[in-house]
């Protein structure tokens, strides 16, 4: 389809209001079309939608045409940027344009998975946001979706097209320059503020179609403060700062460090509360785990809270407040987005690396758009399901949760290089500083969970109940279909 062609087809649709007929574009296979501009529309306008507008708006071979977002502001929003674009409510008016070659997700976490396989069920290729999944089961039928009908799928972990993680590598494990890796910990410390308790449930803003803004989450009264982004302290729409942050530092340490060798933890073990708020969240604003890799032992601590009422502090932790660091036998290295540095343990640094990832990740997807090759893809949707797994993990891990029992913590002891131990000294100093402790704050801890792969399900101790949470259920007419 031209260009030419395509402009008038949009301004028929702002006209009628309605989809038209419209010749299909030939599919974008390797070597055709080339000279094509890529058709694009928008799901989701909020603020990684809007970053996602200007990352495909200024790239000479894309054309956004379209935008779908039940907040009739949000789409005003992009309409004053991209004046030429159809603008809907419903998404599938955008599945349902023939000429519309792909399409980027960012809606709220509890979408991204069945509108990716509405728009690959229409042909079309998808750009989603992280968290892929908000349960596993659900993340499994995209991968399929993908393979079923052949589309490209990228996942929003931009950090694996900075050129620095390929320098990382190299110099983890070809040079080997700090020698034997020991152990990984991950950490996520930032301060966040509560998000209220009302009394009477959130009347929903004027503008939005919530029918839609729901779609496969259950209908449930809001109790929080504002509508917009504070969803992902809900089960119901979000995954916490586990599929918020931890997806992105956790994502980090799997390429770098497992070097993408371990698709999901053997074992699990975690657990956390959501202390001093005392508001509606539900989701942990302290989060701690373990996993069993099966080779390097690897831990998890996040934080939202700070380390005492008179401070903006998140607490003691070493490494970068939002990263990972790598213990070696000869030194330590910090990783976190957009840079990182090798360092002796008593805090020579021995090298600096420095990236700039900028729009690559969308751009990387584009050219694999074009050539039809997943196997260019930085963040192809197999692996970052894979990835996603540890979040979803570790958050079933602090559901299935029991109040927390020194005793049972100790049975790591001994096992992670420290990492563990040092992990809950590390949170039991925060929580004293806010006058609270392990045992009589509603902290919680698992079972170790066991997974096996081959079958996608949880073994031994409190397995019904894990099991339980990989897949959610879903309102009629929102449900995601099992490919």
């Amino acid at each position: 389809m031209s260009r030419i062609t395509r402009r008038n087809f949009v301004k028929l649709t702002l006209a009628s209001g309605v989809l038209t007929a419209a010749v299909p574009a030939p599919a974008l296979v390797a070597g055709t079309n080339l000279n094509e501009k890529i058709a694009m529309g928008g799901i989701g306008i909020g603020w990684r939608g809007g970053d996602h507008l200007n990352a495909f708006n200024g790239m000479s071979d894309v054309s956004l045409c379209a935008f779908a977002d039940p907040d009739d502001a949000r789409l005003a929003t992009a309409k004053s940027r991209i004046k030429d674009a159809a603008c809907y409510r419903d998404m599938r008016r955008i599945f349902d344009d023939k000429s519309i070659d792909a399409v980027y997700v960012a809606t709220c976490n509890h979408w991204h998975c069945l509108a990716s396989i509405w728009a690959m069920q229409a042909g079309k290729h998808v750009y989603v946001e992280k968290p892929l999944s908000h349960s596993q089961w659900e993340g499994d039928q995209v991968v399929k979706a993908a393979r079923k009908n052949g589309m490209i799928c990228q996942v929003g972990t931009q950090q694996r097209s900075d050129p620095m993680q390929d320098e990382i590598k190299k110099f983890l494990h070809e040079e080997k320059a700090l020698g034997e890796i020991k152990s990984c910990a991950v950490n996520r410390y930032g301060r966040r503020l509560p998000i209220g308790k009302r009394s009477t449930p959130l009347p929903i803003p004027e503008g939005i179609d919530y029918d839609l803004w729901l779609g496969p989450a259950q209908d449930e009264p809001l109790f929080r403060e504002k509508f917009h982004y504070d969803w992902h302290w809900d089960w119901n729409t979000g995954s916490g700062e586990m599929g918020n942050w931890g997806v992105h530092v956790l994502d980090d340490a799997i390429n770098n460090v497992l070097l993408d060798k371990v698709p999901y933890p053997k074992r699990i073990m975690g657990g956390g509360a959501r202390v001093t708020y005392q508001d509606a969240g539900e989701t942990p604003n302290v989060h701690f785990v373990w996993f069993d890799t099966g080779s390097i032992p690897m831990v998890i601590g996040l934080s939202n809270i700070t380390a005492g009422p008179n401070t903006k502090s998140a607490g003691k932790h070493t490494g970068p407040g939002s990263g990972y660091c790598v213990y070696c036998e000869g030194g330590m290295f910090w990783g976190e987005r957009g840079r990182g540095k090798a360092l002796t343990y008593d805090g020579k640094v021995i090298r600096e690396f420095k990236g700039n990832s900028g729009s690559g990740h969308q751009r990387n997807f584009i050219e694999a758009v074009r050539a039809h090759d997943r196997s260019i893809q930085n963040g192809e949707v197999k692996l970052a399901n894979e990835v996603v797994a540890w979040c979803n993990f570790s958050n079933i891990a602090f559901r299935v949760g029991k109040p927390y029992q020194q005793k049972n913590a100790d049975i790591l002891n001994g096992k992670t290089d420290g990492r563990w131990e040092e992990l809950l000294a590390n949170t039991r100093e925060l929580l004293d500083a806010n006058g609270l402790t392990m045992e009589n704050s509603e902290v919680v801890l698992s079972d170790v969970l066991t997974y096996d792969e081959k079958i996608g399900k949880f073994t031994g101790d409190s397995a019904e109940a894990a099991n339980a949470l990989l897949k959610r259920e879903y309102r009629e007419g929102f449900v995601v279909p099992e490919i």
